[in-house]
């Protein structure tokens, strides 16, 4: 009896519900006292909900479209009428060449193209067929497919009510549609992906390798040797860039060989305009990761932050659904994301092949991203040491 009084207090003494009690209430006061950690979990679903349920969506019904009408007649602007009708195509330019529409499906400014020759009503009148073409860029397969088939079943319409009007059915001219797929004829979704995963990889592991750059420093206490010395916050944050900037376009360089080499998507542009964009942006999202290692106090903190900017650059920037099909205000979102701008870069090297004339938009962007980023984490760290 003595010997079992004995273990069960040797018991009460190694599992006391008193300190039990105090780890809680102690782990409850260090939540309070972090209340970035204590929003991030309400916050975030929210965000996140309202974000990726409007954006997730592969129902393109609003693609941009060129019309070259050659014609300029009745008959052909109510065929072209048919596309508008059917909420599939909006009509954004009407070209006056098929140069003009060649630059605006290479620029990306329009995904299809309606061309109308200059005989539609010759063809009309005299009882033949008049043919149309519909040119659509084939680099997103997804609006590549939906623009084949809605084209195709607009234009069958448009046929079948044509027969439907003509009482003598010897009378009823039938227009037919050429469809034409520029730069990934068959489309083949790795030619779409692949080099969108390249641009995600990069921006993925160059965040991460500066995330936590600062935050070390400052878990470590060792920031306080920087603050003392004489260096200046621009150095400082460039100075902690540049060997990350080495080590994350090694990675870029590695990527790009795997998209190449073992999924054979070779490169139609220009092999040093895409190595010279790339070092843009392996730069631009350092800066990111930076300036997350000014705002964030620990690793986690900065791991919260990665994951929020992160998760919308997947669904917001087109790499998986194409951002036709977002509501305005998710697309609008989308333009404040880097990779949206390198995506663009970097399909349109390797699969259209454009030269930088096409891609000034997108260059202005990412270099303006980087100075604003760069500029906004120097003055964060600026702060610091006051």
């Amino acid at each position: 009896m003595f010997l079992f009084s004995m273990k069960r207090d040797v018991i009460m003494a190694k599992y006391s519900v008193k300190r039990f009690k105090s780890i809680i209430k102690k782990e409850f006061i260090q939540v309070k006292r972090d209340p970035i950690s204590l929003r991030i979990p309400f916050l975030l679903p929210i965000v996140m909900m309202l974000l990726f349920g409007y954006a997730v969506n592969t129902e393109v019904d609003t693609i941009p479209t060129a019309v070259f009408d050659q014609s300029k007649t009745l008959e052909s602007r109510e065929y072209i009428e048919k596309f508008v009708v059917s909420d599939y195509f909006y009509v954004k330019y009407n070209v006056s060449s098929e140069d003009e529409l060649s630059d605006l499906i290479d620029s990306g400014k329009v995904k299809a193209g309606i061309v109308i020759p200059n005989d539609y009503i010759i063809e009309y009148n005299k009882g033949n067929l008049p043919k149309t073409q519909l040119v659509i860029d084939g680099t997103d397969p997804t609006t590549a497919r939906t623009a084949l088939n809605s084209g195709l079943l607009i234009s069958n319409v448009y046929n079948t009510k044509n027969s439907k009007t003509n009482i003598n059915t010897e009378n009823f001219k039938e227009t037919v549609l050429n469809t034409k797929v520029w730069y990934n004829p068959n489309l083949e979704s790795e030619r779409f992906t692949i080099p969108g995963l390249v641009g995600l990889i990069l921006q993925n592991i160059t965040i991460m390798l500066t995330a936590f750059a600062l935050v070390r420093e400052k878990e470590r206490h060792t920031i306080e040797q920087l603050i003392v010395t004489p260096i200046r916050p621009i150095e400082l944050i460039l100075g902690k860039l540049v060997p990350y900037v080495i080590i994350g376009y090694i990675g870029f360089l590695f990527a790009l060989s795997i998209c190449v080499f073992w999924f054979k998507v070779s490169i139609a542009g220009q092999l040093w305009l895409l190595l010279l964009l790339g070092f843009l942006f392996v730069y631009c999202s350092l800066s990111i990761g930076m300036l997350i290692s000014t705002f964030a106090k620990n690793q986690l903190q900065a791991m919260m932050a990665m994951i929020i900017i992160l998760l919308p650059s997947v669904l917001l920037s087109g790499f998986i659904f194409p951002r036709e099909a977002m509501p305005e205000i998710i697309k609008y979102i989308g333009f404040f994301i880097p990779l949206t701008y390198f995506l663009e870069i970097v399909r349109g090297i390797i699969l259209k092949g454009v030269g930088i004339e096409f891609l000034l938009y997108e260059v202005i962007a990412l270099s303006v991203f980087t100075i604003l980023i760069i500029t906004l984490a120097t003055f964060r760290f600026k702060k610091s040491l006051d």
